[in-house]
């Protein structure tokens, strides 16, 4: 979820021309001591490879308030903390929301938060999922206290297209203050009806007062089959800007479609197998901050990484439009797509064409190195200029065809671009700063982000890790210089 804050737009434009140093870079290390201890480390779905785990991180509109959201270590309750904007350093005591399982999405307001989570249903609900399988459910606190609390699925849910679940939300929620409605995109898997047994996404949409509200083009019951990456942002009306990667060969821009019709706009071609397609957002932990929308425009950019597409052929179970492709490299590059609206992509769609060896000619690359890239992420400072991150493992190892790699840490990576997608420079790396969290732009215009100071170890996976910190830290990366790093005094947290 994106920062909606005003700022120097003329201030942000005259400085775009600018290469990104490390004076542009502020980092402020371990200033936030959590009070419940936090598990940074995500493992990844089919080959447990460590992911950071996601906290969700968003400014209030004023631009005085921020909040961060993370799952306590036993891997029950979420807690929320309000930091100050300057320092990041806690204000007041974290809010705890009992029963939660996965901090999913975060918005801030001028008097509170919502909060996107998923949990089990109270003991005795009719038409509950079995095995007290989490259900999605957003949450509204004003000054400190529960104000409305508004489940997302289960029981009484769109009951006739077949009820739902959400063991891993793997999703996000966005607020738009001009239409009064929180909007959020979360994968399922359904509990009754046709689709029993599988996994798709949903689409759902409450209003101020905690209402959810069923929206004719914009709310979705299921959409993408076995979706394996999403990207969502607020728009000024429903529906929100939504992009999904499904299980079946391609990444699209669903935000008329709701779902992966052939009829819908086809950003990438991706091979995909095993119920998987190369982490384009981030995979377990992942779909956020891939979307971002410049300032209040109508404008939009999109992040992911891809290992290319060639050789495309007919994708016979879903038959007409639909197709497969090979990886044109063993290791995944980052890649960018810019959109004019919510439902219009700028230049060429991939290609549906069966035969076609060159599956991928509409991509703009970022990088086309043989490093492995992931965790992709975009944001933007205003109107006129983006930055796209991304972390890289060098000489990496590929043991799976379509999902991720595992080598040496080689850095992260931070690349401003303009508004028409260009590189602005070459991308400042870092190899001790790291994006595990929402990046917001802030009320300055700097963008900012939250991550966990530790050894980044990214060669082999990480089955049920059991590291956990009571220290969380912060970066931002302004296109005034100046670098600064602030540090508390504390150790880091082992990987």
């Amino acid at each position: 979820m994106r920062g909606v804050v005003a700022f120097s737009l003329l201030s942000v434009a005259l400085r775009v021309a600018a290469d990104l140093t490390e004076s542009n870079l502020h980092r402020y290390t371990e200033v936030l001591a959590l009070q419940s201890s936090f598990n940074p480390i995500k493992e990844a779905y089919w080959t447990g490879y460590p992911h950071h785990r996601r906290t969700p991180f968003a400014v209030s509109p004023d631009g005085k308030s921020a909040y961060i959201a993370y799952l306590d270590a036993s891997e029950t309750d979420i807690h929320v903390q309000q930091v100050d904007v300057s320092t990041f350093e806690a204000t007041g005591t974290a809010v705890t929301v009992s029963g939660g399982k996965e901090a999913g999405g975060l918005v801030a307001h001028n008097d509170g938060f919502a909060l996107l989570t998923n949990e089990a249903m109270p003991s005795g609900t009719t038409n509950a999922p079995p095995s007290n399988t989490p259900v999605p459910v957003l949450y509204r606190y004003t000054d400190g206290k529960q104000t409305w609390k508004t489940w997302l699925g289960g029981p009484g849910v769109h009951e006739a297209d077949g009820l739902s679940a959400s063991p891993d939300l793997n999703g996000d929620l966005a607020y738009s203050e001009q239409a009064g409605l929180y909007g959020a995109y979360f994968v399922i898997t359904d509990y009754s009806g046709d689709a029993a047994g599988h996994f798709g996404d949903s689409i759902q949409y409450v209003a101020d007062n905690g209402t959810l509200v069923t929206i004719a083009g914009a709310s979705s019951s299921w959409g993408c089959s076995h979706n394996t990456g999403i990207a969502f942002e607020s728009a000024d009306e429903p529906p929100f800007a939504s992009i999904c990667a499904e299980d079946q060969g391609a990444i699209w821009l669903n935000t008329k479609t709701l779902g992966m019709s052939s009829d819908g706009v086809k950003i990438s071609n991706e091979n995909t197998t095993n119920g998987g397609s190369g982490e384009p957002m981030g995979g377990m932990s992942g779909s956020y901050s891939a979307l971002a929308r410049f300032a209040e425009s109508s404008r939009y950019i999109f992040a992911w990484v891809s290992r290319g597409a060639m050789d495309l052929t007919e994708n016979t179970w879903m038959g007409s439009g639909y197709t497969h492709a090979l990886n044109r490299t063993n290791n995944r590059n980052v890649a960018i797509s810019l959109f004019s609206d919510k439902y219009t992509m700028v230049g060429k769609q991939a290609t549906s064409e069966v035969g076609v060896e060159d599956g991928d000619s509409q991509i703009t690359w970022l990088t086309e190195g043989a490093n492995d890239c992931s965790n992709a992420h975009a944001a933007t400072f205003g109107n006129n200029s983006g930055l796209v991150t991304w972390e890289e493992i060098s000489d990496p190892i590929c043991d799976f065809v379509a999902m991720g790699c595992r080598g040496q840490f080689a850095g992260t990576f931070f690349q401003q671009v303009d508004s028409d997608g260009k590189k602005v420079g070459t991308p400042l790396k870092s190899t001790d700063t790291f994006v595990a969290g929402d990046m917001v732009t802030m009320a300055d215009g700097r963008i900012c982000w939250p991550y966990v100071s530790m050894d980044w170890d990214l060669s082999q996976a990480v089955y049920a890790s059991t590291s956990s910190t009571t220290k969380m830290s912060f970066a931002c990366i302004g296109l005034n210089g100046t670098s600064t790093t602030r540090m508390a005094d504390s150790c880091m947290a082992a990987a």
